[in-house]
């Protein structure tokens, strides 16, 4: 701490200096802050204002800044000092435009601008400069795990943007399940006709790429490692297992289609009933000419079911849309139409979803003659050598029907190639552990069936959805799963065509690339791309609890052979959730802390019971609740001056001591402000608003020793969108905390 040294700099600008004291917010600064520099100036974004302080650091030696202007989520470039350590403590939306206007509110306006004074100030004093681990993996090959259309075109990506690629492939030949396909849907003008599917062309790009290295007949063996420091073992089909490193992995191992066996009701198992799939099979064998069923008769009427074991309510069969099947359908029409245009087509749908271009290609089918029904199928029957029944529900004359054809083809879905199910798999080791024989050879049968076989302690797969396809944030980070430096993209990631599996197959090469990189410099991938930072542990005093390990969303922290965890820096994402998960506050990082913010909050002046002046603590999440204050501030939607906002990482980095000593040290109510958990969750870090409402809901016997009424914590999920209802959520919390009446641990603290 001798070397270090403290400035406080404080805007005027943008009203600040109409409205509050900055004269006053000076000595604050200068006096309870122990700033040894203090200075205002009328516009400190200004490149005179930046200036300033770079030669205040460069001739005063500043190590630490303090900067009291706008939100920490504004003019970020401006105040970019990597050199230093730098807080922020916001006083234009955060204050000037949240507090009504007018004299009457000048008190408690100018104490809520000294309060997030004091709070910069006490932030910036606790905080240390990321430099980064200085050993740094620098591996920048990208493994692409699955070889079908989006695989081949991440490794395509990848190479063509310079990075090496190792394209591993379990069957002997390239393009995946698109190499079944007789045609594809069109993906170019002018969206009328079925194209070639691509393949060829694609595979012989790959093949000949000097950059690309190729493993048929293989498969994962082992993954270990990190971004950047991956080791992975490739296991051939002879059996010989061969190592390599490299620094990200996407997988691309595509879908199966979901098994017509299953739907007896609509004749899965019969000779003249056949899936998507089996219809690609008898159009490849025409060859162009007229289709013809497996028992050799020509087809001269055929029904497409849309939907067959999809969007199923019932939890019987696949509860999604997989997105393609309607386009395929219309496809798979042509090929009857344009052999034979005397062949009876009917598609027999309850929405059709045709995305893209794909209005021009179903007129194009219209023209051709193929017959569109909205309806439901109940039954199929008479599936032997002769034809078929349908039986259905005509949604438009709301009556029942029933028609004959010769081909029946169902629509059946696609379930991705995923690898296991880790809730299982964690019920089983659980099981093997405690001694199970039968759990054990379980076990080592889900490990053999898994894709990755990652040698993590949370399980050998990336977590998963219920319906089996990759764990990422949809909205905000679509190709980052739970482990860090693998990406999934193509259907095994959520349903999709074959157009859009090669765009999201760009998409996730472009992460691929954005993981090596900032591997080798040491920083967070995502969300907090950049960051230096990354979590230390004090293992003398740690107590081997478990709960970094467990709780850590993305498999970051393993255990060591004394089983003390040991952190992967390069897995980690700075979310904060093994920090909130210690109950001893052995974990921190070097500017996100249990003291970084346990100081802002005891930096707070809490007035005393008779003021009439309560206090609120209000820990929102960076991602969406700060946001969403802020955003209220921009609309000059007016909240109450008596809460104090501490942003923060994720909810999961909550440590309860915070809500402790704010209770201990007189704050009449803490909110704690996250993203929507759940199946449908907005959390940035996945679990973190689920963590928190967890503990929070542990703390009431805490609140009850200290005689404290529960309400005076809450727990509310807030999107980014929410400004004008997060402040009514802090105006109505105010309102019945004056209810309630002041704090007992008022002059206690």
């Amino acid at each position: 701490m001798a070397d270090n040294k403290f400035a406080a700099y404080i805007c005027a600008g943008c009203g600040i200096g109409e409205t509050l004291d900055v004269a006053s917010l000076e000595k604050i600064a200068q006096k309870e802050g122990k700033m040894a520099l203090v200075k205002s100036h009328p516009f400190l974004c200004s490149a005179e204002g930046v200036q300033l302080i770079k030669d205040d650091i460069d001739r005063e030696a500043v190590t630490h800044l303090c900067i009291a202007a706008c939100s920490r989520r504004a003019k970020s470039e401006a105040f970019a000092f990597a050199e230093v350590c730098v807080s922020r403590a916001n006083l234009r939306e955060g204050v000037l435009w949240v507090v009504a206007p007018g004299e009457q509110h000048d008190e408690v306006r100018q104490e809520m601008a000294e309060d997030y004074l004091r709070m910069g100030c006490a932030e910036v004093k606790k905080m240390k400069l990321p430099a980064a681990k200085p050993e740094r993996p620098d591996c920048k090959t990208i493994l692409v795990v699955g070889a079908g259309m989006a695989g081949m075109t991440a490794a395509i990506e990848a190479a063509e943007a310079g990075y090496p690629v190792l394209l591993l492939e379990k069957s002997g030949a390239l393009g995946g399940f698109a190499s079944k396909l007789w045609k594809r849907v069109p993906f170019a003008a002018p969206h009328a006709q079925p194209q070639p599917n691509g393949v060829s062309e694609l595979a012989a790009r790959v093949t000949a790429h000097p950059a690309i290295t190729l493993h048929l007949n293989s498969t994962l063996a082992e993954t270990a490692g990190a971004p950047g420091r991956f080791l992975v073992k490739i296991a051939q089909e002879s059996g010989a297992v061969s190592d390599a490193t490299v620094g990200a992995i996407i997988q691309a191992t595509g879908f199966t289609p979901y098994d017509i066996a299953k739907l007896p009701e609509l004749g899965g198992g019969q000779a003249n009933v056949v899936d998507q799939a089996g219809l690609e099979l008898l159009a490849r064998n025409a060859n162009g000419g007229r289709i013809k069923r497996a028992d050799g008769k020509e087809v001269k009427s055929v029904a497409f079911l849309q939907c067959a074991g999809q969007r199923d309510a019932s939890g019987s069969h696949l509860a999604y849309c997989s997105g393609h099947c309607c386009a395929t359908s219309i496809k798979q029409a042509m090929y009857f139409k344009d052999a034979n245009p005397e062949v009876d087509t009917l598609i027999l749908y309850q929405d059709l979803r045709v995305p893209g271009m794909g209005e021009d290609f179903y007129r194009s089918a219209q023209d051709k003659g193929v017959i569109f029904t909205k309806g439901v199928a109940t039954k199929v029957s008479g599936g032997g050598a002769g034809q078929a029944s349908v039986s259905f529900k005509d949604l438009i004359l709301d009556q029942e029907a029933t028609i004959a054809t010769d081909l029946v083809v169902l629509a059946t879905g696609q379930v991705p190639n995923a690898g296991i199910d880790l809730e299982r798999w964690n019920e089983v080791t659980t099981a093997a552990e405690g001694g199970d024989a039968a759990a054990k050879e379980q076990q080592a049968q889900l490990r053999s069936a898994s894709v990755l076989k990652l040698a993590y302690r949370q399980g050998p797969d990336m977590p998963q959805f219920k319906h089996g396809f990759a764990d990422s944030h949809f909205i905000c980070f679509p190709y980052e799963t739970r482990r860090t430096g693998i990406y999934a993209c193509g259907p095994t990631r959520r349903p999709m065509d074959l157009d859009q599996a090669m765009t999201d197959a760009t998409g996730a090469a472009m992460k691929a690339i954005q993981a090596v990189e900032n591997a080798a410099a040491g920083r967070a991938a995502h969300p907090r791309v950049g960051d230096l930072s990354y979590p230390i542990v004090r293992l003398e005093g740690c107590t081997q609890c478990k709960r970094c390990t467990v709780e850590c969303p993305f498999g970051a922290i393993d255990e060591d052979e004394r089983r003390f965890p040991q952190f992967n820096e390069e897995r980690c994402r700075r979310c904060g959730t093994c920090m909130g998960a210690c109950p001893v506050r052995v974990i921190a990082f070097e500017n996100y802390s249990v003291d970084t913010v346990g100081m802002q909050i005891k930096a707070v002046e809490v007035p005393d019971e008779f003021s009439e002046k309560p206090r609120i603590l209000i820990l929102a999440c960076e991602n969406d609740a700060y946001p969403a204050l802020d955003m209220a501030g921009m609309q000059r939607l007016t909240y109450s001056a008596f809460v104090r906002a501490v942003p923060i990482r994720c909810l999961g980095s909550v440590n309860t001591i915070w809500i402790t000593d704010a209770l201990n040290s007189g704050y009449d109510g803490v909110m704690m402000m996250g993203c929507k958990k759940g199946d449908d969750y907005q959390c940035h870090f996945v679990k973190g608003s689920e963590m928190a409402h967890y503990r929070m809901s542990k703390i009431d016997d805490t609140m009850k020793q200290m005689g404290l009424e529960p309400e005076r914590v809450q727990t509310l999920e807030v999107a980014i969108t929410d400004s004008a209802r997060v402040a009514k959520l802090i105006n109505d919390y105010v309102a019945q905390l004056q209810e309630l009446g002041p704090s007992p641990m008022k002059g206690f603290g």
